[in-house]
C-alpha cells in the first residue's frame, strides 16, 4: 500500500467488492453443499442466508456512501457471527462426532477459515480507513 492509495484492497478489490464476491460464495456454497448431500434441513442453508445479508449490506454500503461505516460495520459482525458458527467444529470434535455429518463439518470449516480471514480483512480495511482519516486531518 503505497502513500497514494486512499482505499484498502485485497487482490484490486476494495473491501465492498470483496463482501459483495465472499457473499456470493457463501450463498453459492449453501445450495451446493445442499444439493451434493441431499439435504432439505434449514441448517444447510445457513451460508447461503448469511451470504445474502453480506451481500445486502455490502451493497447497501456502495449505494449509500454516506451510512458506508454503518453497514460495513454490520457486515464485518456478520462475518464475526459466520467464524462463531464455524468454531462450532470444535465442538463435534470434542464429542468425538467430527464428520459423522461430512457435508456439515466441512460446512463449519469453512466457515470458521474464510470468516477469519474475512473479519482480518474488514480489520484491515477499517484500520486504514482510521490510518487516513487521521492524515487528512493533521494536513
Amino acid at each position: 500500500m503505497d502513500n497514494q492509495q486512499k482505499e484498502f484492497t485485497v487482490l484490486d478489490k476494495n473491501i465492498e467488492q470483496l463482501s459483495i464476491y465472499y457473499g456470493f460464495f457463501l450463498f453459492l456454497w449453501g445450495i451446493i453443499i445442499s444439493f451434493i448431500s441431499n439435504s432439505s434441513s434449514f441448517t444447510s442453508y445457513i451460508p447461503s442466508y448469511i451470504g445474502c445479508v453480506i451481500i445486502l449490506f455490502s451493497y447497501l454500503s456502495i449505494k449509500f456512501t454516506n451510512k458506508k461505516k454503518l453497514f460495513m460495520h454490520i457486515v464485518a459482525l456478520t462475518g464475526v457471527i459466520i467464524v462463531l458458527g464455524g468454531i462450532d467444529i470444535i465442538r463435534t470434535a470434542m464429542n468425538s462426532e467430527l464428520f459423522d455429518n461430512y457435508w456439515a463439518d466441512i460446512s463449519k470449516i469453512m466457515m470458521l477459515l474464510t470468516g477469519a480471514l474475512f473479519v482480518y480483512f474488514c480489520f484491515m480495511s477499517f484500520r486504514f480507513a482510521r490510518k487516513i482519516a487521521n492524515k487528512e486531518i493533521n494536513n
